[in-house]
């Protein structure tokens, strides 16, 4: 698909993984709605300049991604593209405390609300937006969701996020072929360990050994990484259906 002159929408897309996109994507001559509960920075914001448009929105909120939607196409035309960047960090809860006591069913509910309900709110309702448009070269658009390494190689601690990461890996070839019929596709990206605020905080010593268990090439990965790989999904017309894990071949331990 050529994303030049076409409209996107991404969620997330104020910081990490979906500024990256956006700033990707309007090099590529895309205009972008970013779709996020927290605004870009003023510093962002002036350096994307215009095409970019910003909408406070709840994933999980289907009238929130709705009224997001209308101002995308309200103010860039029809939609071909979705990037869903949004999500939480898992709850680091374990089944059974040190006591054995069970784990909190309300911080589990919430981590699957957000990250495995958002997903397939922002699935649905911007494969309905993107299947209004018009074939062009066999396809009327594009989206791509974000699982994690995790769905595969789950930490202990990471019940609930393991169980939503999987669970969208486990929608993607669903989705593909329930929208085929449609000539949208559908691709997942599974980062592994990438540089994000959390990480910065860690001290030198504890991100450089967290880099040597990276194979190659043995660093974080960074933002743009995924933002690369995000565009090579909207723009290739023949992968469909794929979950790609983006980790420097990383395989997590259990802890």
């Amino acid at each position: 698909m050529k994303l030049d002159s076409t409209a996107a929408f991404v969620t997330g897309g104020s910081s990490g993984l979906g500024l990256a996109t956006v700033r990707r994507l309007r090099a590529a001559g895309a205009k972008v709605t970013i779709a996020d509960l927290n605004a870009p920075s003023d510093a962002d914001a002036a350096e994307l300049g215009d095409g970019v448009t910003y909408v406070q929105t709840d994933i999980a909120d289907e009238a929130s991604v709705e009224a997001a939607l209308d101002v995308a196409h309200e103010t860039y035309g029809q939609i071909r593209s979705v990037v869903h960047c949004a999500g939480r960090g898992g709850d680091r809860v374990r089944i059974l405390d040190r006591e054995g006591k069970p784990g909190s069913l309300d911080t589990f509910e919430e981590v699957i609300r957000v990250n495995l309900v958002g997903t397939y709110n922002v699935l649905r309702l911007g494969a309905a937006r993107i299947s209004q448009a018009e074939p062009v070269d066999g396809e009327r658009g594009a989206m791509v969701l974000t699982a994690s390494v995790a769905a595969f190689d789950g930490q202990i601690g990471q019940t609930s996020y393991t169980a939503a990461k999987a669970a969208v890996h486990g929608m993607t070839l669903v989705a593909a072929r329930d929208l085929a019929s449609r000539l949208i596709r559908v691709n997942t990206i599974a980062p592994g360990v990438f540089d994000t605020p959390m990480l910065a905080r860690l001290r030198g010593d504890i991100r450089e050994a967290l880099e040597k268990t990276v194979p190659h090439p043995s660093r974080l990965g960074q933002a743009d990484d995924y933002a690369h790989m995000a565009l090579s999904l909207l723009e290739n017309s023949y992968v469909n259906g794929e979950t790609i894990r983006l980790d420097g071949a990383i395989r997590m331990a259990p802890r």
